[in-house]
């Protein structure tokens, strides 16, 4: 983790410093320089608090809305804003978790329970007036989305899966492979700094890791805007910590013993994508046989791209989110799979 506002599982959602990034003499930014103002804004009641929630688009429009959850835990709703172009075809909807962004801030360990995050999820919808709607989750934001799906609620249309967090064991298996293609002196320090109070060397062969593997282009000046006017936009290390851990490589916070796995025996395949990004600290040979798991499902990888995969490549994003989703609208008077 940084000492900047990000996350990893979302930053796992977040900026980090430029100098992180990988030395390339054709690095640019991606992503318009500025974003729209949403068209509605609300603070939506849910267990523990309310949280803060941003519409773009007609709830009411021929094509179902979609919410899209971000990671962290502790990550916000800054991470999808190159997505708001789907805008044009659906209303998109963005909130941050409780103790997240702009929600309110209880920091109440209690709060900070997986079924709590999914429970949040319908009360948003709820809160926005919609019956149904089609849900992305990223990251740890992916995690509330498949325990939401393997529900299968009658308000979901289709799911995505956005470079999920499956199971811990599976990621941290990932981020272990991942690790031995690193420099042997950023190997040799990040093992050293699995345990015990992050240093500054610790912080700085985490960027390298995070350079490769997470965010892969410059953030884009829409995006620095964006920040700037939302101060309250900051990434909460201690949610993280808590359910996570200090470290990306380890963790031992609540989440440490987490299995999604047997939750994609639950789920409809004809209604789920995978997606995930080339070089995605998800990594893509993992999600793909994870997809594998869930028949009729569809996985798609986002070229050229890390775990943060439509900031990386946006256009290559939503040229497979947006037919994607098209399709699922189609499929809309079809009942769910028992």
């Amino acid at each position: 983790m940084t000492k900047l506002n990000t996350s990893r599982r979302g930053f796992i959602g977040g900026s980090f410093a430029a100098s992180a990034l990988l030395s390339s003499p054709a690095v640019f930014a991606r992503g318009p320089a500025s974003y729209p103002r949403p068209d509605r804004e609300l603070m939506a009641a849910v267990p523990g608090g309310r949280v803060y929630v941003r519409v773009n688009g007609p709830l009411d429009g021929p094509n179902l809305p979609v919410v899209m959850i971000h990671g962290g835990p502790g990550g916000t709703h800054e991470d999808f804003l190159n997505l708001l172009a789907l805008a044009t075809d659906r209303a998109v909807i963005l909130y941050d978790q409780l103790d997240s962004g702009l929600s309110d801030h209880p920091n109440d360990p209690k709060n900070w329970t997986v079924k709590r995050f999914i429970d949040e999820v319908d009360f948003v919808r709820r809160a926005v007036g919609i019956r149904h709607w089609h849900v992305m989750g990223h990251s740890w934001g992916g995690t509330i989305a498949l325990e939401y799906g393997a529900r299968r609620p009658a308000e979901l249309g289709g799911l995505v899966l956005a470079s999920p967090l499956i199971s811990t064991r599976s990621w941290i298996a990932d981020a272990d492979k991942l690790r031995a293609d690193l420099p042997a002196e950023v190997q040799t320090t990040l093992k050293r700094c699995e345990r015990g109070r992050p240093t500054d060397a610790c912080w700085k062969a985490t960027d390298n890791f995070y350079a490769h593997y997470l965010r892969r282009q410059p953030q884009s000046d829409g995006m620095r805007a964006y920040e700037a006017a939302h101060p309250g936009l900051k990434f909460n290390l201690q949610i993280y910590n808590a359910m996570w851990g200090s470290s990306e490589f380890v963790s031992t916070g609540t989440l440490r013993q987490y299995d999604g796995e047997p939750r994609l025996a639950k789920l409809d395949g004809r209604r789920t994508l995978f997606i995930d990004g080339q070089y995605d600290e998800a990594r893509p040979a993992t999600l793909g046989a994870f997809a594998a798991r869930v028949p009729g499902a569809a996985f798609s990888v986002v070229p050229n791209a890390g775990h943060l995969f439509y900031q990386d490549s946006p256009e290559e994003a939503l040229g497979i989110l947006r037919p994607w989703l098209r399709e699922q609208d189609a499929k809309q008077s079809q009942p769910l799979k028992p």
